[in-house]
């Protein structure tokens, strides 16, 4: 096995090629209709998506995909505008008009290929009538920060929009509907992926209103309006108008988690995933992991040394200090910190879209001696935790990781190695 960091970092990159759109797109492309092929899409890979079905497809097309600054790559068809994420901006309501126009007029020989992967949620921030961007924008500051699940988030944009919850389907009435979704939320359900354009929502206005009072957010009077009129109800099961959507799982965390576990077997080492779902406060997670990650190192239980632990899913933060992080890094913080140095125990945590919070840094990988590395720069781990400031922490030991844009996004990726050092520490 190559050094801790050097194997850990080729999982991680197994991951990520796994979910490369150039691989997963052509396989689930569906047959050229008679009409129109019209391409709409929005989200993190969406531009690396759009490129992927130029490359495949014969005959005509034409369309319109939003992705994130710094994400874009050449396309000769398919236009491909960029915007803010994860709060929206006015490029990203311009781009969403423009999709809402794009399938306004068509007939039910015409196709719409949509391609949606995570991040589309602020990449289609178009609002329903009576709130602004504005509105909109605060109202996601306040979820951002409060610690609600994605979702939760999902629930309350989506009965804020005129594009979400199964609205762009809707739109393009009577025309095919087929959409390819590259998955970034636990549970892989498509109503919270990028809030679910395509497809119709279950849940209600009540339902969104529970959540920002659970959370203690106060909307601004307009964003109450809509909740409490009933105005902002999507597209529900059943309606007529998504009877011709067909939607396409094309990548999942489950797929990049599994395609670590077959580097980790090429390596000769045992690899356990532990789920791709796995949700909650980053430092909660953390905790768990190292708890388990400590019993196999002492115990030989539940799993024997050497071996690697494998998880995905999204964890959230409830922000309270003024540091600079985001949940891979606060997981790894919380994991250090449990964990106390053990020898022979080494984890990486990164986000697959190679950004972790607000920064372009995908993560970072934790040595069992990076808390001694800390401590001898006058750096704490329990005070870093308490400040939010992973990236502050790990940048300062050298360890963040920068991918630059990967042009996916299959959530977190996440993955402990406990070697036979760490058993031979064994308390």
């Amino acid at each position: 096995m190559a050094q801790p960091r050097a194997f850990l970092q080729s999982l991680f990159e197994a991951a990520i090629a796994a979910a490369d759109p150039a691989h997963c797109v052509p396989p689930n492309l569906p047959e050229p209709p008679q009409g129109r092929t019209i391409v709409i899409g929005a989200g993190k890979a969406a531009a690396s998506m759009a490129r992927a079905v130029e490359q495949q497809w014969a005959g005509d097309l034409t369309g319109l995909v939003v992705t994130r600054y710094g994400h874009a790559v050449p396309t000769s068809r398919i236009q491909v505008r960029e915007a803010a994420h994860p709060v929206p901006d006015t490029a990203g309501l311009e781009a969403s008009r423009e999709i809402m126009s794009l399938v306004s007029d068509l007939s039910p020989d015409d196709l719409v290929l949509c391609l949606i992967s995570g991040g589309g949620s602020a990449l289609l921030p178009l609002p329903i009538d009576g709130l602004t961007l504005e509105d909109k924008q605060e109202v996601n500051k306040a979820l951002l920060r409060s610690g609600a699940t994605i979702g939760e988030m999902n629930c309350v944009r989506r009965h804020l929009s005129a594009i979400k919850g199964g609205r762009l389907a809707a739109a393009c009435h009577p025309a095919t509907v087929v959409t390819l979704l590259v998955s970034d939320v636990p549970g892989d359900d498509p109503i919270n992926i990028a809030s679910g354009p395509t497809v119709p929502d279950p849940t209600t206005c009540a339902d969104a209103l529970e959540i920002l009072d659970r959370y203690g957010i106060d909307p601004a009077p307009a964003v109450l309006e809509v909740l409490t009129s009933g105005r902002g109800e999507t597209i529900k099961p059943g309606d007529k108008r998504l009877m011709q959507a067909d939607v396409r799982m094309i990548a999942t965390p489950q797929m990049a988690l599994e395609a670590a576990a077959k580097v980790a077997a090429q390596h000769g080492l045992a690899s356990h995933i532990l789920g791709d779902a796995i949700e909650g406060e980053a430092r909660d997670v953390g905790k768990v992991l190292a708890g388990i990650a400590l019993q196999a190192a002492r115990r030989g239980q539940p799993f024997t040394p050497p071996c690697v632990l494998l998880s995905g899913g999204e964890t959230t933060v409830t922000v309270r200090g003024q540091g600079r992080g985001g949940r891979n890094v606060e997981f790894l913080l919380s994991l250090a910190a449990t964990l106390d140095g053990h020898p022979g125990i080494h984890a990486l945590a990164g986000d697959t879209d190679g950004v972790d919070g607000l920064e372009e840094i995908a993560g970072a990988y934790l040595a069992s001696d990076s808390i001694d590395r800390a401590w001898a720069m006058g750096i704490s781990v329990k005070k870093s935790l308490a400040e939010n400031d992973g990236h502050s922490f790990f940048e300062s030991l050298g360890d963040g990781i920068v991918t630059g844009p990967t042009l996916t996004n299959v959530n977190d990726f996440r993955a402990i190695l406990i070697t036979e050092e760490a058993a031979r520490h064994a308390d």
